[in-house]
């Protein structure tokens, strides 16, 4: 806005009446006699600054009115910090630092301008720089409830739960009824393994603000991890109730339903989740990509897993073949990358970071790249991207590798199994047509660690050592109660386990008779050391109806067998595929009365044990499941035949 001419000042006693209307709370009279004040005095900088403050206390916009303000005023630190607040609601956050910076070398001491610097930072996910911010305003004023929370958010974000949890204890000493306080701090508790003290904090937040739908998601998820899946869903649906289109909700739900047995009602909730998905998105009805069958391929994979993570040791090895035959483009939704990132990385031909994006900028993204065949690496785990593929951004789209259920949707063209975990009769499970690659539906990539195989240590202990590796929410009471049978079947028999809250482990199998001289409880390890474990374990026990699948295969390559049973669903078929690709067919149970009779009939025999032990690895690399080449061909021949039928119904 240009300005007139300088006119006389204001003079002070209309100055000191407009802003004794703010004093009485009268904030429309002050904005309307300040816009009067302003047609006699356009240049009053004081004026501006009583129409910013009379439109703010309204809740209104105000930007203007600053952007003169301190334009006339530059000296007010205030103003300075206000513009900045104003900058930054409307997203432009490097003027509104700069704005920010200004109050703060005017007034070194302002901590509200700290914490709004910080503020900005956070938003801009810098947030070492923004941690520094909310320190600065509490050295200023140590009672500043704001600065306590959201130093506490910037610690969590870099990793530091335990510091982030005292600076939410902070905020809530000076203020107990901060429901995000209490929210956050759970999560921090969460993050360091304190289930039960997180639940606590997860129930107040619900209790403050019972109407805010993350909360219910937030205690559903704590009450999951404790292996309480009634109460779990009870609160997911409490918060879908309140989010109806919280697609990361309903995915939850749908991805807990799974350690239910034969993943109870996990169908059907994917089919709301695709119609819901397909009734937000816009699908493309066209794309770039000319319908000719033999072309070179571009693949395109959705995934937040391409890293130091089970998907991305599966698909390590199999990418770095699939490149030589196919342009892959890598669409990654994870926070930060790893070195395991950074060998994928070394064979696609494009990486996008598209954490930030929205579904629909996301799905725009991947159609204008031209992809022809886009596979989602997740389905309903943590941190998906599933409603883009409602949008339909490229021709064909795949599920593969990640989750071994169906996504619900109908825009999926197809689901990649195997003979094991999709055999003929179970394409009812699925929303998706069923492709089945000819042996197995993954491939392993080995450890680059240099951790030999031990010798059978029940040969040195005299006892059978049995073992799961497993997250312990896997370990639902029907599990419990055979494992439970097995020890007694099998005479001195011990099981190790790794993991989880050591009480609750103690307590279940007591309830079955099993005393806690027979369980050998140890925590999470590093890679290496948990790797290591395996040495100290003659026969890994798999629980069900959710089964190992990267603990299995770890404890396979350190020697050790794994005992699975055979299930309804693809999911819990998932340790016998692996297993039928080594010809152990003999360690695949039928059901739980065949479990436990393979169970004492292999620990019987020690011998044939420490053979299959010497051998077992060497057995592993040799098979279709560390062979990268061949699994990267048969997955090559199924995209191939996938995007061939979708050329020869372009010219239909």
């Amino acid at each position: 806005m240009s300005l007139p001419p300088s006119v006389p000042a204001v003079p002070q006693a209309e100055l000191q009446a407009l802003f004794a209307l703010f004093s009485a709370r009268r904030h429309a009279e002050m904005e309307a006699h300040a816009r009067a004040l302003l047609l006699r005095h356009p240049r009053a900088g004081e004026v501006w600054k009583g129409l910013s403050v009379a439109l703010l206390a309204q809740g209104r916009p105000a930007f203007e009115a600053l952007q003169q303000a301190a334009a006339l005023l530059p000296g007010d630190a205030d103003l300075a910090c206000n513009l900045g607040l104003a900058l930054t609601g409307l997203g432009r956050l490097d003027e509104a630092a700069a704005s920010l910076q200004r109050a703060l070398a005017l007034q070194p001491g302002f901590a509200v301008a700290h914490l709004n610097l910080g503020n900005v930072l956070t938003v801009q996910a810098r947030w070492a720089e923004a941690a520094a911010s909310y320190r600065h305003a509490l050295q200023f004023n140590p009672n500043l409830v704001q600065a306590h929370f959201k130093l506490g958010i910037a610690l969590a974000e870099q990793g530091q739960h335990v510091a982030a949890a005292a600076s939410y204890r902070e905020a809530l000493r000076l203020k107990a009824d901060h429901a995000e306080a209490h929210g956050s701090l759970a999560n921090a508790l969460q993050a360091q393994g304190r289930a039960e003290e997180a639940l606590v904090h997860y129930r107040q937040a619900v209790l403050l603000q019972p109407g805010y739908a993350l909360f219910h998601s937030n205690l559903a998820f704590a009450l999951k991890e404790l292996g309480r899946f009634d109460e779990a869903a009870a609160s997911y649906r409490r918060a879908l109730d309140l989010e109806p289109l919280n697609f990361e909700t309903r995915s939850n739900l749908i991805f807990m339903l799974n350690y239910l047995p034969e993943a109870d009602g996990a169908l059907d909730e994917a089919r709301q989740f695709g119609e819901q998905a397909l009734r937000v998105a816009r699908p493309f009805a066209s794309w770039n990509c000319p319908p000719e069958p033999g072309r070179r391929l571009r693949v395109g994979l959705v995934s937040a897993d391409l890293r130091n993570h089970p998907v991305g040791y599966f698909a390590q090895s199999v990418l770095a073949e699939l490149g030589r035959d196919v342009d892959l483009v890598v669409y990654a939704n994870q926070a930060n990358d790893d070195a395991v990132s950074m060998v994928i990385r070394s064979h696609c031909q494009r990486w996008h970071g598209v954490r930030a994006l929205s579904d629909e900028a996301l799905a725009q993204l991947i159609h204008a790249d031209a992809i022809d065949v886009l596979i989602d690496l997740a389905g309903h785990t943590a941190h998906n991207r599933l409603p883009v593929f409602a949008w339909k951004p490229a021709p064909v789209q795949l599920s593969w590798l990640g989750y071994c259920a169906s996504t619900g949707l109908s825009t999926i063209d197809g689901f990649v199994g195997d003979p094991w975990i999709t055999p003929p009769g179970g394409e009812a499970q699925f929303i998706e047509p069923v492709l089945r690659l000819p042996e197995t539906f993954l491939c392993f990539t080995p450890p680059a660690l240099d951790i030999a195989v031990g010798p059978l240590p029940a040969l040195a202990q005299g006892c059978i050592t049995f073992g799961c590796f497993n997250k312990p929410l896997k370990m639902n009471e029907a599990v419990v109660a055979l494992w439970a049978r097995v020890l007694q079947a099998v005479p001195g028999s011990r099981l190790l386990l790794k993991g989880g809250s050591q009480e609750a482990v103690r307590e279940g199998f007591a309830r079955h008779g099993i005393g806690p001289e027979r369980l050998l409880l140890e925590g999470a390890s590093p890679r290496a050391a948990y790797l290591a474990a395996y040495n100290s374990v003659d026969i890994a026990l798999d629980p069900f109806p959710y089964p190992g699948g990267t603990t299995s295969v770890e404890g396979l390559w350190m020697g050790v067998p794994v005992l699975s049973l055979r299930g309804a669903t693809a999911l819990s078929r998932q340790g016998e595929s692996l297993l039928q690709n080594l010809g152990l067919s003999d360690w695949v149970a039928a059901d739980e009365d065949d479990y436990l009779a393979r169970a004492v009939a292999h620990a019987s025999d020690l011998p044939a044990l420490a053979a299959l032990r010497a051998g077992l690895r060497e057995r592993l690399l040799r098979s279709p499941l560390c062979d990268a080449p061949r699994f990267a061909g048969h997955l090559d021949a199924l995209l191939r035949q996938a995007w061939r039928g979708w050329c020869e119904g372009q010219g239909r």
